[in-house]
């Protein structure tokens, strides 16, 4: 792939983050006592198996589950921004390598994995019994999400650092 497809790849999915976070944030407008009633239901339909009955524990996840949604909401938006102005940052800063493929490639997917992890987190948590354990299944989503938004912007910031020596 040579470095303007990378960019622009990387550059596209940093779009569909922000996109991503947007059509949330439309939902919620939309939709937002239906989406808490799905939760409900969700979480309703393990009460006996998940919550051993206590109605009490069960409310606390949908209620946390709801703020789950609203994370992926607002790291969809702000991460994929964030990848977005770094990827234009290499775009203007950096010189063309490999280095700079990869930050924008890592950037893009990251801003994208991340916020789906807390999407389906929230929506599985009721059904699980608890949003620790739909953290835990879900963390590989999660994880390299995160480590691709890291490493992205270290290479971002060696790139551009490299770049910015090299100038008169």
């Amino acid at each position: 792939m040579n470095t303007s497809k990378a960019t622009g790849l990387g550059a596209c999915l940093a779009l569909l983050a922000m996109l991503f976070g947007f059509i949330l944030g439309g939902a919620f407008g939309g939709a937002e006592s239906s989406i808490k009633q799905r939760l409900a239901d969700s979480g309703a339909a393990a009460l006996q198996t998940a919550y051993a009955g206590d109605k009490a524990a069960m409310d606390a996840v949908v209620k946390k589950s709801w703020e789950y949604l609203q994370r992926a909401h607002l790291h969809g938006g702000a991460i994929g921004a964030g990848a977005l102005a770094s990827i234009l940052a290499l775009t203007l800063l950096a010189a063309p390598g490999r280095l700079r493929d990869a930050s924008a490639l890592a950037l893009g997917a990251g801003s994208l994995l991340y916020p789906v992890f807390w999407l389906v987190a929230g929506l599985a948590a009721p059904g699980l019994g608890s949003t620790g354990a739909a953290k835990e299944a879900f963390k590989f989503l999660a994880v390299p999400g995160a480590g691709l938004c890291i490493l992205g912007l270290c290479g971002t910031l060696a790139c551009v650092a490299r770049g910015l020596r090299s100038k008169p």
